[in-house]
């Protein structure tokens, strides 16, 4: 299971403050239960909220509706933010990825599950073709996440980038905030 892996070997430490952006139905949620930490878990959709919170209720958890390009948190006020399947569909993931770092605190963590494209090289042929289809349905195949994080290197540190699902269309990716 992808989002399993994703969790294994995750360096969450007691009493962290995690912020979930695109929370969806909670289904992440499970993987971080029973630990000692404060989640906000965010989504745009009020009936995923209600899901997530129907699933996971818990009282270090806590569910807001608000827009992941435009987050209402203050700057560097969590430790680890986790991003899993929202890059894709945000209409504007560069502003997203920006207002994430802006709420991660200095030495955190910035963890990524989504669909890209293969770095450095072009879409195949099947993609191009796909790509305005599969857009209807609220998600873009054709995205680089090296594209999305370019403007942002100096204050960001690939830590791990790795093939999580379909051949590497899917990757776990984790960046550390540069200290300033």
């Amino acid at each position: 299971m992808a989002r399993k892996k994703i969790f294994e070997n995750l360096d969450i430490k007691p009493r962290s403050n995690i912020l979930f952006v695109g929370v969806g139905t909670g289904a992440d949620l499970q993987f971080i239960m029973d630990k000692d930490i404060s989640v906000d878990a965010i989504d745009l959709s009020p009936e995923m909220l209600d899901k997530a919170r129907n699933n996971y209720d818990a009282t270090n958890f806590t569910f807001t509706e608000m827009d992941a390009q435009v987050l209402a948190f203050s700057r560097e006020s969590f430790d680890m933010v986790i991003a899993n399947l929202i890059l894709s569909v945000v209409p504007d993931p560069i502003q997203c990825f920006q207002e994430m770092i802006r709420v991660t605190g200095s030495g955190g963590c910035i963890v990524i599950f989504d669909k890209f494209a293969p770095p450095s090289r072009e879409l195949p042929v099947i993609k191009k073709i796909l790509r305005p289809v599969v857009a209807i349905m609220g998600t873009d195949i054709g995205r680089h996440f090296e594209q999305i994080v370019k403007p942002y290197e100096n204050h960001i540190r690939v830590e791990e980038d790795e093939p999580a699902l379909f051949n590497g269309m899917y990757r776990k990716i984790i960046l550390r905030k540069i200290q300033a």
